[in-house]
């Protein structure tokens, strides 16, 4: 009789488990914005380079459904085994609901791998402080490996500016 009663108990542990999993996948997707949300999406330029340690520095400009905007600097750092070097001319990155433009500023955290030569391909998922930001572009380089790190988006100062004035024109 126990003999028969386990394997019920574990295929109903097993329907737990689905459950329970699915309720969480389902509760960290991004929801509709709440009243007095917005929605933001940042277009960004970013070239990277890593020998076990990955760095990166970019620009672009974050525009909310809003009618919010700003002009940003963004800067990646991390470590791993990794080997490679990017160039992302036209990302794209969508965040998660906000009440204010100025939450999204700040380093968000993510894990990732790359592999490939040529045409560059990059997506990833990034958080911070609830905030999630899905970015995705298209460029050239290759590169190996797996890393981990962080993206930090800060408004762009006018040295900022200058600089990128600089780098387009060469």
């Amino acid at each position: 009789m126990k003999l028969l009663i386990l394997p019920k108990l574990w295929t109903l542990g097993m329907a737990l488990v689905v459950i329970l999993t699915a309720s969480a996948v389902f509760a960290e997707a991004p929801a509709e914005k709440a009243k007095g949300q917005t929605l933001c999406t940042m277009y960004f330029s970013l070239k990277s380079w890593s020998v076990f340690y990955k760095s990166g520095k970019g620009y672009g400009a974050i525009h909310c459904d809003n009618g919010q905007k700003a002009d940003v600097t963004i800067h990646s750092q991390g470590g791993g085994v990794s080997f490679g070097k990017y160039d992302i001319p036209e990302g794209e990155g969508k965040f998660s609901a906000v009440s204010d433009i100025q939450e999204l500023y700040g380093k968000y955290g993510s894990v990732g791998g790359e592999g490939g030569a040529g045409k560059a391909a990059m997506s990833e998922s990034l958080s911070k402080d609830g905030i999630t930001l899905e970015i995705k572009g298209r460029g050239t380089g290759g590169g190996f490996g797996f890393d981990f790190g962080g993206l930090r988006i800060s408004t762009m100062t006018e040295k900022d500016r200058e600089q990128m004035r600089k780098e387009t024109a060469d």
